[in-house]
């Protein structure tokens, strides 16, 4: 404990890294304050009385969970960052199949700010779609008694159109925050507002779950086998995150001047889930899609029908987000670690790996180990993904189901990691100890 309050205080002894924590945190507050401010013309009293009454058990119910309870608070922020992923998504798909895109993404910084201002395009487009999805929702909203959660003397087209506005403003709001803490703060801004909006609702599950024990529906020794098995996936999803396979290069002996270089054998760390969250992020923002056009025509008896394959408990819904997760992960990992350019590197420094050419064999080798690695490492993302689903069916509340397994935690375990990582950097640099288990070694002067 010591030590974690000494590593503690060093954060603070850093100026610059004291300055980039409370402008993240800072901006993670808007963020929340923004989730609790409910849209002009929408009764709050009435709100809150169709939530009480309304089950969180679809798909409504998973999107409000990563947007921190925004969506049924009816929030500015309702439509939390994930526009902007699919933007992201989208483009990046594109990039794969469409030259103009391959072209940019080769174009350097100059091709990355063309289509980062193409994903901010994107972002407004499906944001000002989602947000007509979301009046649509809020008028077909009624309590008990047939009163509409929107007063009939606000419906109009004044108000869908205002309400729009908003909805597409506070998304792109969100984009630029997120934004500013990558460039200003700590971590990645996006995933902290994801992040932030899943740990927000984590009173919320024990609180339920407490409940349950309160009423004699579940026993002090079950919830302890429940926990135990939850903090198994936990060690599980921290295992698959930092899990690595190392390739021994050896670099030949090159005598400079008369300095001699190489003649040692370094690694290439090979992380089983090198796409990260990502994967994730990515098939949950996907997801959302379907119910949300779904959601545009709810007098229609076969799309609300067809909506029903898409519910989050729906064994299709899973099988098909298992799919897409698997396929996104190999997709980034694609993205994120390209064999070529490591087997070019290692040829051009004199590298080799012991038995194998240099050059497209050497890719060829790199690249198999990758595939192989990463197979497992999709699989379980997936599986944890989807328990949750069956979780819920043997009691546990769904708010904890989601908390301690599936999305959410992998979500969570794994930006938290990654925004340690970074502290942990800015700590090394300056010669402090770290959080981590790196930290234990001190940077050289």
């Amino acid at each position: 404990m010591s030590r974690f309050t000494e590593t503690f205080r060093n954060i603070f002894k850093i100026n610059e890294l004291r300055q980039r924590i409370i402008y993240t945190l800072s901006l993670l507050i808007i963020v929340r304050l923004g989730s609790h401010l409910t849209i002009p013309g929408v009764d709050t009293v009435l709100l809150s009385e169709s939530m009480r009454n309304s089950s969180s058990d679809n798909l409504f119910g998973l999107f409000d969970l990563f947007v921190g309870g925004a969506f049924s608070n009816a929030a500015i922020f309702a439509l939390g960052i994930m526009p902007y992923i699919s933007a992201s998504i989208i483009l990046q798909l594109m990039g794969a199949v469409v030259p103009y895109f391959q072209k940019l993404q080769q174009e350097g910084e100059e091709g990355r700010k063309k289509i980062t201002q193409l994903t901010r395009y994107g972002t407004v487009i499906i944001s000002a779609m989602q947000a007509w999805g979301v009046t649509v929702r809020l008028l077909n909203i009624h309590v008990q008694g047939g009163l509409p959660i929107v007063p009939e003397a606000v419906q109009g087209i004044g108000w869908i159109l205002s309400t729009v506005i908003i909805l597409t403003s506070g998304t792109m709001f969100m984009m630029w925050m997120g934004e500013q803490i990558t460039d200003k703060g700590i971590g990645n801004g996006i995933s902290l507002i994801i992040f932030i909006g899943i740990i927000a609702r984590f009173p919320v599950a024990v609180h339920e779950e407490y409940q349950l024990i309160t009423a004699g529906q579940r026993s002090i020794i079950i919830e302890i086998i429940i926990l135990a098995f939850m903090f198994f996936i936990i060690a599980g999803v921290v295992l698959v995150t930092q899990g690595t396979r190392k390739i021994p290069v050896q670099y030949a002996k090159r005598v400079v001047g008369r300095k001699v270089y190489g003649g040692v054998t370094q690694y290439i760390p090979l992380r089983v889930n090198t796409a990260g969250v990502m994967p994730i992020i990515f098939a949950q923002s996907i997801m959302f899609i379907p119910g949300t056009v779904l959601s545009f025509f709810p007098d229609n008896e076969f799309l609300q029908k067809l909506a029903g394959y898409f519910v989050f408990t729906s064994p299709v819904y899973s099988f098909f987000y298992a799919l897409m997760i698997i396929f996104f992960t190999y997709f980034y990992t694609a993205i994120a670690f390209n064999p070529k350019d490591v087997a070019d590197n290692m040829k051009k420094q004199g590298g080799f790996i012991p038995g194998i050419r240099p050059g497209k064999q050497t890719s060829d080798f790199i690249d198999n180990i990758l595939t192989k690695i990463t197979l497992p490492g999709s699989i379980f993302l997936a599986i944890v993904a989807i328990l949750p689903a069956f979780v819920s069916g043997w009691g546990v509340s769904r708010n904890f189901a989601q908390f301690f397994g599936g999305t959410s935690l992998l979500i969570v375990v794994g930006v938290a990691l990654d925004t340690l990582q970074q502290i942990e950097s800015h700590l090394l640099m300056r010669h402090y100890d770290g959080f981590m288990k790196s930290g234990k070694v001190k940077g050289r002067r």
